[in-house]
C-alpha cells in the first residue's frame, strides 16, 4: 500500500490575471475531544463505482482511509479541450480564460487526496481554500464560489456550459455541472473531508430538502446507500453573476466543510 498524505495536492498554477480561487473563511476552533479509537470498513460504498475511468480510489489496508486520484480530465464536452478533440465544442457566450493551453495541455492537471473512510463529524468545521476542495464523478476538480481570494463575478464569463474554467492549471467546477447534475438527485462528487455531494434536489424525496445545515448537508438515505448517512446537496440558489454566459448559476459547494 503506498504511503498517503492528508491533502496531497498535484495541482495547476492558477493563472496570474486573478484566476486562482480561494476563500476568506476563517477555520472554526471547536475543540474535538472524541478520542475513540477509528473502527474501519470493508468496502468501499458502491458511490464510488459512478466515477470515470479518471479516477482511482482505493482503500487503505486497515480501512479508515481511502486515497482517491485523478487525471483532472472530465469525459464531458467544453471549449476548454483542445479544438481537434472530439469533446471540443464551441460556447460563443464564454470568453476563455486561456487561449493556448487546453484540458490535457497543461501541467498540474490531476490532483489527489486521501479522507477518512467515517467522516468526523463531531470536530470543527473546516473553511474551504485555495484550489481543489473535491473531485467530482467526470475527473475533474471542485472549487469554491471564490476567484482569486474575490467574488466569482470577475470570472464569471469564463465560466462554460458545466460552470466550470481551466486556469490554466486544473479544468475545474465553481457551479452546478449540468452534464452532471441538472436540478436533480444525482451524486455529483466527493468533497476534501471524505462527505459526497449530490445535486439540488434529495432522492429520498424527489424534491429540495428543507433541513439542510449551513454547508448544505443533511442525513438521509441516497440512491447508494442502505442507511441514512450524512452529505451534501448543491444549495438551491442563484448566484448573481451577470456575466456568465448561460440562464442560472447555481455554486457548487461554498463550505464550510463539516467532515474533519
Amino acid at each position: 500500500m503506498k504511503n498517503v498524505f492528508k491533502f496531497l495536492m498535484l495541482l495547476g498554477v492558477c493563472a496570474s490575471i486573478n484566476l486562482a480561487c480561494s476563500s476568506d473563511d476563517s477555520l472554526d476552533t471547536t475543540d474535538n475531544d472524541d478520542t475513540s479509537e477509528e473502527t474501519g470498513i470493508t468496502e468501499l460504498s458502491s458511490a464510488f463505482e459512478q466515477f470515470s475511468d479518471a479516477v482511482i480510489v482505493t482503500l487503505s489496508d486497515d480501512g479508515t482511509e481511502i486515497y482517491i486520484e485523478t487525471t483532472g480530465y472530465p469525459n464531458h464536452t467544453s471549449i476548454y479541450w483542445d479544438p481537434s478533440n472530439s469533446l471540443y465544442i464551441d460556447e460563443p457566450t464564454v470568453t476563455k480564460t486561456t487561449q493556448d493551453t487546453y484540458i490535457g495541455g497543461g501541467t498540474g492537471e490531476a490532483a489527489s487526496f486521501t479522507v477518512d473512510a467515517t467522516p468526523n463529524l463531531t470536530g470543527a468545521t473546516v473553511a474551504t481554500e485555495l484550489n481543489t476542495i473535491g473531485i467530482a464523478v467526470s475527473g475533474a476538480s471542485i472549487f469554491n464560489d471564490q476567484e482569486g481570494g474575490g467574488d466569482l463575478d470577475q470570472a464569471a464569463g469564463s465560466l462554460d456550459f458545466n460552470g466550470a474554467h481551466k486556469g490554466p492549471g486544473v479544468y475545474h467546477y465553481h457551479l452546478e455541472p449540468r452534464t452532471i447534475s441538472n436540478d436533480d438527485e444525482e451524486l455529483v462528487g466527493i468533497l476534501l473531508d471524505g462527505v459526497f455531494i449530490y445535486g439540488r434536489k434529495c432522492n429520498s424525496t424527489g424534491t429540495y430538502p428543507t433541513d439542510l445545515d449551513a454547508s448544505g448537508g443533511h442525513t438521509s438515505i441516497t440512491q447508494y446507500e442502505d442507511e441514512a448517512l450524512y452529505h451534501y446537496h448543491i444549495i438551491n440558489e442563484e448566484y448573481n453573476a451577470p456575466l456568465y454566459g448561460y440562464d442560472e448559476a447555481i455554486v457548487l459547494f461554498a463550505g464550510p466543510f463539516q467532515g474533519y
